[in-house]
């Protein structure tokens, strides 16, 4: 028996429409490429991007087409990301960290009509353009004032809009329309797409909305440092306005000092981004001896967050969400908000407890062993993590191949994370399968070894590689950016990690370094460091 009530499809647009309509006054706030601050609330926005999905008709964009957005996060981004859906295409954002290559791959397999970009990455299309399909059309996201010298035929963004109505005819979509297309780094192969749906991305914004109500709630003021680029900015631009939040834009300048200048001046109440952006203002609220007035929380993601990171900024009466997720997933698979018993526990249980990744409503975890066999949710029990939900692809755009590596016979999603889970429900990522070392047969964990390495205060950042060994197959590697004049050796670091690892878990050898290599998703690229150091011998260390 079927329930008699309203079949009503799921649609982005209609988040937008909420917040023109009930949180009106809300805005956003974005630092531009022109170089000024631009305000504009979400009534305004929603009227533009009526006036923008006009003009994207105009332009022969029509149902399913793809439209790609090369761009920093502005309200012109913004406003792309509602035009294109709403209309019944599909907004593809791209990376611009990505590789030449990679970039002209992902354009080309998704069939983009359109390009929007900002005025930022004009030489970066230039020197690609030869290689890009020839019926694409490019779109300069600024004024006719600011419209650059180039010999790429652009069109400008704010002529696209002049003279346009003001409301447009929203199309009704069935919800498993396809409205959004990322692509994962690549950082084995091509990237791959994840084709969201309006279904999906609504279900994943009201989510996001009921378990991270300290960040998300009406009349916050949200600083996504996580870029509109990666994964839909971890889905804020839809959550925000259905809460009422405003957002503030960074646009390009994402350093420690700016980011702070921003927060204080916006009175920003929470922030969301990876570690190595909360690295930098880490060193700016050190310098200033001072955190951002009216900052609550900063959600991290992306990579794992080191216990001193999150004991930084807790002591400092900032509350750390620490959060997990793949592109696959929406973003956000797990949120680590404390319930409100645990709230309550001692500071160093407490802080034990923020080191997981915790758990959200509709996304359901495995783990299982080498022989797909499901683990108890006990905390001891350590698997290879498998997901389901509303928000979770069940295939790769386009990429059969890759789909059926990835889904296994049940229709679980495998994230190549091994994990552990608790009894309630928490999500404990131990590392990445590829990243774990085994030395004599036992699994050494590289990120714990990263996190108590980072409590040294001679370690500005690290990152542990697994190091071939004749005698235990595999031995840990700490690679370390040092904290200023500081030079740690290998027995310092070693004395940090007495009481939390046995002794044949520690590290065997230490290389000191400039900076870390970055992924295109600001985390740190251990393939590259692999390749980096694929001649060390153990004989060379020390």
């Amino acid at each position: 028996m079927q329930g008699l009530m309203m079949n009503q499809p799921l649609s982005v647009i209609e988040l937008l429409r909420f917040a023109a309509e009930i949180h009106g006054s809300a805005e956003i706030v974005s630092v531009r490429t022109e170089g000024d601050l631009h305000r504009e609330t979400y009534t305004q926005a929603f009227a533009r991007t009526a006036q923008l999905a006009h003009g994207l008709r105009a332009l022969g964009v029509g149902p399913g087409d793809r439209v790609a957005t090369l761009a920093w996060n502005g309200h012109r981004h913004f406003e792309l990301y509602y035009a294109i859906s709403g209309m019944g295409a599909v907004c593809h954002t791209i990376n611009p960290r990505l590789s030449a290559e990679q970039m002209v791959y992902i354009i080309t397999h998704a069939e983009d009509r359109v390009l929007c970009l900002d005025l930022t990455f004009v030489p970066l299309i230039e020197a690609l353009a030869e290689q890009l399909p020839d019926n694409l059309t490019f779109v300069l996201m600024t004024d006719r004032a600011h419209m650059p010298d180039t010999p790429l035929d652009l069109l400008c963004y704010e002529e696209l809009l002049d003279g346009q109505p003001e409301s447009y005819d929203w199309p009704v979509l069935p919800e498993d329309t396809a409205m959004g297309l990322c692509y994962t780094s690549g950082t084995t192969g091509n990237p791959k797409g994840a084709l969201f749906s309006h279904r999906s991305t609504v279900l994943h914004a009201l989510f996001m909305s009921v378990t991270l109500p300290r960040s998300l709630h009406e009349g916050a003021r949200i600083l996504p440092v996580v870029p509109m680029f990666h994964v839909n900015s971890w889905g804020l631009p839809y959550g925000a306005p259905l809460v009422g939040a405003s957002l503030i834009m960074p646009g390009p300048k994402l350093d420690g000092a700016s980011l702070f200048d921003l927060m204080e001046s916006e009175q920003v109440t929470a922030s969301w981004g990876v570690p190595t952006v909360w690295l930098g203002l880490r060193e700016e609220i050190a310098k200033r001896d001072a955190v951002p007035s009216k900052l609550d929380q900063l959600a991290i993601g992306g990579s794992a967050a080191p216990r001193s990171m999150i004991e930084f900024y807790e002591t400092r009466g900032v509350d750390v969400c620490h959060a997990w997720g793949m592109t696959e997933m929406s973003p956000i698979g797990t949120q680590g908000q404390l319930p409100v018993p645990m709230q309550s526990l001692p500071f160093d249980a407490r802080m034990a407890a923020k080191s997981k990744q915790g758990r959200m409503f509709g996304v359901d975890l495995k783990i299982v062993d080498e022989d797909g066999a499901r683990l108890p949710h006990d905390g001891e029990a350590i698997g290879e993590l498998f997901v389901r939900g509303n928000g979770i692809v069940s295939g790769y755009f386009n990429n059969p191949e890759a789909t059926g590596a990835a889904i296994d016979a049940e229709g679980w999603f495998g994230t190549g994370d091994v994990a552990s889970i608790d009894k309630n429900g928490f999500l404990y990522i131990q590392d990445r399968a590829k990243d774990l070392i085994k030395s004599g047969g036992e699994w050494i964990s590289s990120i714990d070894l990263e996190n108590v390495a980072m409590a040294h205060p001679g370690v500005a950042n690290c990152a542990v590689i697994a190091i071939p060994h004749q005698k235990w197959d595999e031995r840990p590697l700490l690679i370390a950016v040092p904290a200023g004049e500081a030079r740690p050796s290998l027995e310092d670091i070693h004395a940090v990690m007495e009481g939390h690892f046995a002794r044949w878990q520690f590290p065997d050898g230490l290389e000191l370094v400039d900076e870390l290599p970055l992924t295109a998703t600001g985390k740190v690229s251990k393939l590259t460091l692999r390749q980096r150091f694929a001649d060390y011998r153990w004989a060379d260390a020390g």
